[in-house]
């Protein structure tokens, strides 16, 4: 399974929907086309993600050393963390434990979501390894990543008609540990921002700033214009500033491009599982769960990813009690937000407010949650390289985490019990006891959002 793992994205995920599609009795020829069309399209995604990632690391880093920024956590970020929850024997069995979890709760109609991304398993893998550090139990450990499982499923379900309604993405979930839980932060953030007076009456949406600003609000001149100020703020020469500006304008650009070649390999897939479910369960319907990555080149969840990374930076100075230095996590905040910008309609203004709520309350909790973070990696063998205390801002600042870890400590077996129990009743009440009616509402909600 590792090996198969080990193949990247973009090619394990082409061979396992070439055989899901050849069960959906999809045509070979076709199946074959649709999964190599899906690999190109991860393989020029991952291209423009490095593109950024190169570009705006040495940026923030030249940030830090700028701002003299000294605090006692460094945070890793998620390849690193990554490494750590799949390092461990526990963490190792985190992809059968969701596959099988999965499979369940799709037969017992618990869950609409067919997650196809098994790489992304690590994030159970994580809080994993973390409960086993505080309980020393393995069978908890276990446990734990099922109830967390259970949890991304749900969350993922729940948030999927304002991501298709919003990228555009028919037939597709976000069951990612990173992304999933801002379904729930921006939820009541949206509602309180509806009541506002005057804060209710911004709209600042990639084309109403494009009507405004003319060519300025073209989403390749925002980028260029974001890069700019990142490389003045990195304090960096004319030249390498133009260079930034430019691949920040390209991200913008390219991304977009790139999911939209990702999802033509996906469509005759997803509407051939939905017309599989449909004839064998009627008034099912089933999403395909993918990564958050094919919402990362939104020119919402772009731009404002953008503008965040130096208020992060300023953010964990001035919040009172933090001790996490972000750093390896900031080419990742379009991934923490992604869900977010769709429950606000593409808002830029919601988006970054949102972020910066979100950034405060994750920056406390991997700050609570280092010591933990640290133990795992040194069970796991992971090189510390000279730090003594470690963190994620992603995953280690999730709420999810903070609530999984916080009972699993406090009441072990019964905390993590307790989540699972409270997160069965809503699969049930949510799948089940809405009736017939259950799509319209999710539909209704959307459009009332809209």
């Amino acid at each position: 399974m590792q090996w198969f793992v080990n193949l990247g994205a973009s090619v394990m995920l082409p061979i396992l929907l070439f055989f899901f599609a050849l069960i959906l009795r999809i045509k070979p020829s076709k199946a074959f086309k649709a999964g190599l069309t899906i690999g190109i399209g991860f393989i020029g995604l991952n291209l423009v993600i490095g593109v950024l990632t190169k570009n705006l690391g040495p940026a923030a880093q030249s940030m830090v050393k700028n701002f003299g920024l000294h605090l006692g956590t460094i945070d890793i970020g998620w390849p690193a963390a990554s490494a750590i929850a799949y390092g461990t024997v526990l963490g190792s069995l985190a992809i059968p434990v969701g596959v099988i979890s999965n499979v369940i709760l799709l037969l017992l109609g618990l869950t609409k979501t067919l997650d196809v991304d098994v790489w992304n398993y690590w994030h159970i893998a994580f809080t994993g390894s973390l409960v086993y550090v505080v309980s020393h139990s393995f069978a908890l450990g276990l446990f734990t990543m099922v109830v967390h499982v259970m949890v991304i499923y749900l969350l993922a379900d729940m948030a999927a008609p304002h991501i298709q309604k919003q990228y555009g993405l028919e037939g597709i979930s976000f069951p990612q540990g990173a992304s999933a839980p801002g379904y729930v932060l921006a939820l009541p953030l949206n509602w309180i921002m509806d009541r506002i007076p005057g804060i209710n009456k911004i709209k600042m949406t990639p084309d109403t700033i494009q009507k405004r600003m003319g060519i300025f609000g073209d989403s390749s001149v925002m980028g260029l214009f974001i890069g700019i100020v990142i490389g003045i703020l990195a304090k960096y020469s004319v030249t390498k500033t133009l260079q930034l500006g430019v691949s920040t304008a390209a991200v913008l650009v390219l991304m977009p491009r790139m999911v939209s070649l990702l999802m033509e390999g996906l469509a005759p897939i997803s509407e051939g599982a939905n017309n599989f479910v449909k004839s064998r369960f009627p008034g099912r319907d089933l999403y395909i769960g993918m990564d958050s990555a094919l919402a990362a080149g939104n020119s919402t969840v772009l731009s404002s990813a953008l503008i965040l990374v130096p208020l992060t930076l300023f953010i964990a100075v001035i919040v009172p009690g933090n001790h996490v230095l972000p750093f390896g996590d900031l080419a990742t905040l379009p991934y923490m937000i992604a869900v977010m910008a769709a429950v606000f309609r593409g808002d830029i203004f919601r988006t970054i407010v949102g972020g910066i709520v979100d950034v405060i309350i994750s920056l406390y909790i991997a700050s609570w949650v280092a010591p933990l973070v640290t133990a795992a990696a040194q069970g796991a063998k992971f090189n510390l390289q000279g730090n003594s205390s470690i963190s994620v801002l992603s995953d280690g600042g999730v709420w999810t985490t903070w609530m999984i870890v916080g009972l699993g400590k406090v009441m072990t077996w019964g905390g993590i019990g307790l989540i699972g129990l409270v997160t069965l009743a809503l699969m049930v009440w949510y799948n089940k006891f809405r009736g017939k009616k259950g799509k319209n509402r999710e539909n209704d909600a959307v459009e009332t959002n809209n």
